[in-house]
């Protein structure tokens, strides 16, 4: 599911408190970003329209109902669609080339790839 960045904002703190009323984000983003409360209002109903979050009565609550992993597969596919053509290594090979591994990151992507090739 496509979440834009001002929606992600919105999620997070869903995704990290749990359920909140509309009021007590907009309280939390008006501090974190400035948002004014009917900008908060109108993120929560995109939210809400798409599938991403629930409305909750009485006392407008909001709850998320996509987890965060969804949302970050989701985005993560259609990075690598867009800039890679859909190859897997080479969105790996271009995520990686700038990043110093530790030796625990190394063990726990060969697993993964172990996993992926069944196990062998």
């Amino acid at each position: 599911m496509k979440v834009h960045d001002s929606e992600l904002k919105v999620m997070e703190f869903l995704w990290r408190e749990g359920e909140l009323s509309a009021g007590q984000l907009a309280k939390m983003l008006k501090v974190e970003t400035g948002w004014n409360r009917n900008t908060t209002y109108t993120v929560i109903k995109k939210l809400v329209e798409k599938g991403a979050a629930q409305r909750i009565e009485p006392g407008f609550v909001c709850r998320a109902l996509v987890t965060k992993e969804q949302v970050q597969q989701y985005e993560a596919v259609e990075l690598g669609n867009k800039l890679f053509g859909g190859s897997a290594d080479a969105f790996l090979s271009a995520f990686l080339s700038e990043k110093e591994l530790s030796d625990d990151e190394i063990a726990r992507l060969k697993n993964l790839v172990a996993s992926l090739d069944g196990g062998g």
